[in-house]
């Protein structure tokens, strides 16, 4: 009989023991998955077994609650988001105390008053970063949280194997949602959340630039598969500009002028948001970009994307193009470069022929420094384009 059979609501993968629950289904509507699976980090059976056992004693408790809410109570229209828990105060006249807002509900109000046209992305990570703050320390009222919270938070992120960078995303997100919450409610407090120490650069490793002669490997590659895929490798390689935003575009926003120059004109779409305000821009396409262009304009399919196999539904499936092309770009250049590394390789390229630092920001849709750089609509398209043809050209 397998080791695993002993330890209740687990499985086994790869030698670690796996806690799974499913949701009850008139359950599922608080949940954001149907079925609660996560790594107990173990290989003993016995300790997998008690994890598991405390965790499924913990949820069904927490069931408990969630059909007690549910429950058609005396008052129940006075509840916020339905029967008040523990740690709940009432001020006099047995009104519900604003102090008390728990995080729970403060990653509700969070996304719905800031989420509107934004990403998925947005609304998981708020619900992710703040259910790992109420897995390790508890869903607490906001005034709740202290320092050595946040200190068991940090050790918890840790723990998890996350990079620097990422914790610093997570500690982000949660001091954003639980001032934004604060200020909503009226609710005077100092965010614990907030100058909690780790070694940031910890599992932090420098993305490389892919050297020149990788690139122009690449592209003789590309031009011999010439099918969409490689379509869109040739347009990032001689543009530097991020995935997401190429693989996003419409046919109508590649124009071709009166010499035959394409341009590709960088703009928020529903499907496809931008990462800033400065990204929207226009990037004139030559050398292998202006291949892919040619090449997108002539097959383009009627749906008006320029790449309909990442446009199938109502988002940019920006992470199955990088997740195939980077599968595919490997065996072309150095190890620990991907995609995005064509982006760091064209700031270098155009530093290379001596670009003007505030070119190669507009060219990439980088932030340039100083109000100055405000003013004015920039360098003239005629002007970008001829240092791209000389970075392309690999001139000096």
């Amino acid at each position: 009989m397998p080791e695993y059979i002993s330890a209740p609501h687990c499985f086994l993968k790869d030698g670690l023991f796996y806690f799974q629950r499913w949701v009850p289904t008139e359950l599922r509507r608080h949940y954001t998955s149907p079925k609660i699976s996560y790594s107990l980090r173990t290989r003993s059976a016995r300790v997998a077994a008690a994890q598991a056992v405390r965790a499924a004693s913990q949820l069904d408790e927490y069931w408990y609650h969630l059909r007690s809410q549910d429950a058609d109570l005396p008052g129940k229209h006075m509840l916020r988001l339905g029967v008040a828990g523990p740690g709940q105060r009432t001020s006099e006249g047995g009104s519900v105390n604003i102090d008390c807002v728990r995080l729970s509900e403060a990653v509700v109000t969070y996304p719905r008053l800031k989420g509107d046209g934004k990403g998925v992305t947005f609304h998981r990570a708020a619900e992710r970063c703040c259910g790992y703050v109420i897995d390790t320390c508890g869903d607490k009222p906001l005034t709740s949280y202290t320092k050595a919270d946040a200190n068991a938070f940090r050790d918890a992120l840790i723990a998890r194997g996350m990079a620097g960078s990422s914790i610093t995303r997570v500690f982000g997100t949660v001091r954003s949602i639980i001032n934004f919450a604060g200020n909503e409610e009226g609710i005077e407090l100092m965010n614990p959340f907030g100058k909690v120490y780790y070694d940031r650069s910890a599992g932090v490793s420098d993305r490389q630039p892919i050297p020149v002669e990788a690139i122009y490997a690449v592209q003789a590659e590309c031009y011999r598969l010439d099918d969409e895929m490689r379509w869109l490798v040739a347009l990032v390689a001689d543009t530097g500009m991020r995935l997401a935003e190429a693989a996003g575009l419409l046919c109508e926003d590649i124009v071709q002028d009166a010499d035959g120059n394409y341009t590709a004109r960088i703009t928020p779409h529903p499907w496809r948001r931008l990462k800033t305000a400065g990204s929207a821009r226009e990037v004139p396409l030559v050398g292998s970009a202006r291949w892919a262009a040619w090449r997108l304009l002539e097959a383009q399919d009627g749906t008006g994307f320029a790449f309909p196999r990442y446009n199938k539904t109502d988002t940019t499936n920006a992470n199955a193009a990088s997740a195939g092309l980077n599968k595919w770009l490997k065996a072309y250049v150095p190890k620990g470069t991907t995609m995005h590394s064509f982006r760091h390789s064209m700031r270098d390229r155009l530093r290379a022929v001596e670009c003007p630092a505030d070119i190669v920001d507009q060219i990439g849709g980088w932030q340039t420094e100083g109000v100055g750089h405000g003013y004015g609509k920039g360098y003239p398209l005629i002007v970008l384009r001829r240092w791209m043809q000389s970075a392309a050209a690999g001139e000096t």
